[in-house]
């Protein structure tokens, strides 16, 4: 039953997050590692700093740390690890999601692949900001960082990203 499986990583979740970004589940080698997009050839680690959403590159050990820069993590199969086509048809807990969602109430989620986006959403969405938002949460989907996804990778929408999140900053600072 998957309620008894432990959480292969744990959420990086408190209230008032800018940000949080949701996978779809923990790669094999983050699973091993105990850590965030921790294989060498994915881009997320490198696609927070270039687009300035982190002011020096972290390494996946560090995850931890994002929350002292309003970021936070999650995945939609906490339970099961490895690539998208390995997982359990019913690895995703979307309810668990939108659960959060409601509890932390982040500014924007973004999903760190379009598989993970329609898992939550129910719908093909494009890169990008999304015209509904989940809650309170508005909806960013993302190119995905995997190195398997490599053919489909872009920065330009993880910029466009911290750009939003950058004049929301600003925005919040000045009320």
């Amino acid at each position: 039953m998957q309620s008894e499986l432990p959480h292969i990583l744990p959420d990086v979740l408190q209230p008032g997050l800018s940000l949080v970004f949701c996978g779809t589940a923990a790669g094999k080698r983050s699973a091993v590692e105990r850590a965030y997009y921790a294989h060498p050839g994915n881009m997320f680690w490198r696609a927070l700093h270039a687009s300035g959403l982190t002011p020096r590159l972290l390494a996946p050990a560090e995850f931890p740390m994002l929350l002292q820069y309003g970021i936070g993590l999650t995945d939609l199969a906490k339970r099961h690890s490895g690539n998208d086509d390995e997982l359990p048809r019913d690895a995703f807990d979307v309810p668990a999601l939108r659960t959060k969602l409601e509890r932390f109430m982040p500014g924007l989620i973004a999903f760190t692949s379009k598989t993970a986006a329609r898992a939550a959403l129910d719908y093909a969405a494009d890169y990008g900001l999304q015209p509904e938002p989940i809650g309170q949460t508005r909806v960013y989907v993302l190119p995905s960082p995997s190195g398997q996804a490599r053919g489909h990778w872009d920065l330009a929408p993880w910029q466009a990203l911290a750009t939003d999140v950058m004049s929301g900053h600003r925005n919040r600072s000045a009320l």
